[in-house]
């Protein structure tokens, strides 16, 4: 299920929007805050704190946010995007609706992924740095693809995001989507399994689950009676 406030948007999705998420206020002394900040950027290894903690950054970071090399790399900036390859391109839509509303027309993606490495410690629960956290978060007005999932069955999609209501129904609509085609496609697999020679694919989904339903109680009859 699409977890999403829609209350901190407007209603007009093609509108401009100021974030309503209120920034965090440091009240840290100006030498802390410079001190944090300098830990935080290049070459600096992660920090420890009790059970919380920061990651080393790496070439490869420097990498991912001047020359992504995926789908999931370019628009890393959003949270947990799922590759392009990944549920038969489902979340392509998806991800590029969310990549217009979240960046600025003026901003480059690679500033945002700067940001995501050096702000958000590459982490939708992290805090590396809360100045360019912060920053990251007024840009791209909190929009986050939070989690992807599947649950009970392969073609049982949850997807998470924290959006406008618009982009939510569009999550919405993929899972329901995947989910009647998956679902279609399995019962055909089940079908063709007990009937090899099936070939009535244009049935309706409904159809085809009520005449597995009769070839799988067949199926157990003649056990019975054997």
């Amino acid at each position: 299920m699409t977890q999403i406030n829609p209350d901190l948007y407007d209603s007009d999705p093609f509108d401009m929007k100021k974030s309503k998420f209120g920034p965090f206020k440091d009240n840290r002394p100006l030498i802390d805050k410079v001190k944090d900040f300098g830990q935080s950027l290049l070459f600096w290894r992660g920090r420890k704190k009790g059970i919380v903690h920061t990651r080393d950054v790496e070439w490869d970071d420097i990498r991912y946010i001047f020359f992504p090399k995926s789908f999931s790399e370019k628009y890393g900036y959003l949270g947990s995007v799922p590759d392009d390859k990944y549920y038969d391109k489902a979340m392509v839509p998806l991800v590029l609706a969310m990549d217009y509303e979240a960046k600025p027309w003026w901003c480059p993606r690679w500033f945002l992924r700067f940001l995501d490495v050096f702000g958000n410690d590459k982490s939708i629960v992290r805090v590396r740095n809360w100045a360019l956290h912060n920053l990251h978060r007024k840009l791209t007005k909190g929009i986050t693809f939070t989690d992807y999932k599947t649950k009970w069955q392969w073609y049982d999609l949850r997807i998470s995001v924290a959006a406008p209501r618009y982009i939510q129904d569009l999550a919405d609509a993929i899972e329901d989507h995947y989910y009647k085609v998956g679902k279609r496609k399995d019962t055909l697999k089940q079908i063709q399994t007990l009937e090899p020679d099936f070939n009535k694919t244009f049935m309706t989904s409904k159809d085809l689950e009520d005449y597995l339903e009769e070839l799988q109680n067949k199926k157990e009859n003649n056990e019975q009676s054997n």
